[in-house]
């Protein structure tokens, strides 16, 4: 290796034409940040390695990347974990929200993710209308089943009801 290697402008790793190289960026037609690729030697020496788009794929710096990803993948379970925990808090309450609405139940607004995330919000269970996954505004008074996702893996229901504003 010791000659390869200096003939290569000091980047290891090489086998015929190509050299391992760990990206510490995502690259388009590459791949992500953390893998380890296979380039040709002047690309890695030229362009890779002096912007600090790679670096040399060694055997201490792809343990570093595999612990990484390891205690990302914790994280990533643990924050499931959590989600799937609120998301059945949230499923088993029922938001009541009041709304003008007519004589035959037609509101003269209509209710959307933002009024359904305030109630819930208000409630104590912390979501946003980003999270709520309407169909379309609401419109009538009624009993409806809204969606909800925290988490991509996590998906879940409230009930809602929209009721008529009480008058005083």
């Amino acid at each position: 290796m010791g000659r390869r290697g200096s003939q290569n402008g000091g980047v290891s790793g090489a086998a015929g034409n190509s050299v391992e190289v760990m990206l510490a960026e995502p690259m388009e037609n590459l791949g992500e940040q953390g893998d380890i690729v296979r380039v040709k030697p002047g690309y890695a020496r030229n362009y890779l390695l002096p912007q600090g788009l790679a670096t040399v794929a060694t055997a201490q710096n792809k343990w570093m990347v595999e612990q990484h990803q390891l205690k990302l993948k914790e994280l990533e379970q643990e924050k499931v974990r959590e989600c799937r925990s609120r998301a059945d808090q949230i499923s088993r309450y029922s938001a009541t929200l009041e709304a003008n609405a007519n004589a035959d139940g037609q509101l003269y607004g209509s209710i959307v993710a933002t009024d359904i995330a305030k109630a819930l919000v208000a409630a104590g269970y912390e979501i946003t209308a980003d999270q709520i996954r309407l169909e379309g505004p609401l419109k009538e008074l009624g009993m409806y089943t809204v969606k909800f996702e925290l988490h991509p893996k996590v998906k879940s229901e409230v009930k809602v009801w929209v009721v008529p504003t009480a008058s005083a």
